[in-house]
């Protein structure tokens, strides 16, 4: 599928691959892409089309659909928790800056604050862009399908980090979430059925059906707010395909 390139306003522009989707935000001074793209290889490039500003890289996390141009970043800005994922997971090299809970990105005019929302991966952060009231949540927060299996993903840290996006929304810190996949924009709403969802799994009151991705089998439990790809319970097979 080709790009799309959606214009939010005059300062933000969304990429979308089809199946993923990366951000780039402008300020004053600087410029900021939010994850590189899956198929994208030059993302940088397609940044340089709308701002002449300098121009930095965050990565939601690292996983391989997110870092598509990442080597054509000198550096770019990863929470530590996820570098095991980005360096060995993915065998990928470059150079990271840590960032961690609470730090902020000045953009000029723009700040945009971290806040670390592990349980997809164990470094997924969320971004928020606190003047637009805005938050770039990575893969946690969406309709569609969101993967929780492998050694990478933990149910109890998701539930965790979901609630804690409830109180932030609560708190009146945004109003609008934007994904990396499933439907974009999204309402705050849909966080407190996600963590529901979620803790339904946990306590083993879901029905799961039996499937496979890239070849592994798991479980895949259609909630209704989304559906999740969980680890199969040990001693069962599972043959379907999704």
């Amino acid at each position: 599928m080709a790009l799309q390139i959606t214009q939010i306003d005059n300062s933000t522009w969304i990429f979308d691959e089809g199946g993923v989707r990366f951000f780039l935000l402008t300020g004053q001074t600087r410029a900021l892409l939010i994850d590189s793209g899956m198929q994208t290889r030059e993302a940088d490039r397609l940044a340089r089309e709308f701002t002449a500003l300098p121009l930095s890289l965050i990565n939601t996390h690292a996983d391989p659909d997110h870092i598509g141009s990442n080597r054509r970043f000198s550096r770019f800005y990863l929470s530590p928790a996820e570098c095991s994922n980005y360096y060995n997971s993915q065998g990928r090299s470059g150079v990271t800056d840590p960032v961690r809970e609470g730090d902020t990105l000045d953009l000029g005019g723009r700040l945009i604050r971290v806040y670390e929302i592990p349980g997809h991966t164990p470094g997924s952060i969320a971004l928020l862009d606190e003047a637009n009231r805005r938050i770039f949540t990575g893969d946690p927060v969406q309709d569609g399908r969101i993967f929780m299996f492998g050694i990478q993903r933990e149910m109890h840290a998701y539930v965790q980090s979901v609630r804690r996006l409830m109180a932030l929304a609560a708190a009146g810190a945004f109003d609008l979430i934007y994904p990396s996949h499933g439907s974009c924009p999204l309402s705050p709403a849909i966080l407190a059925p996600l963590a529901e969802a979620a803790e339904t799994i946990l306590a083993g009151r879901a029905n799961g059906t039996p499937a496979q991705v890239f070849g592994k089998p798991i479980v895949a439990y259609d909630m209704g707010v989304a559906t999740f790809l969980c680890d199969k319970p040990k001693g069962e097979n599972h043959e379907t395909s999704v």
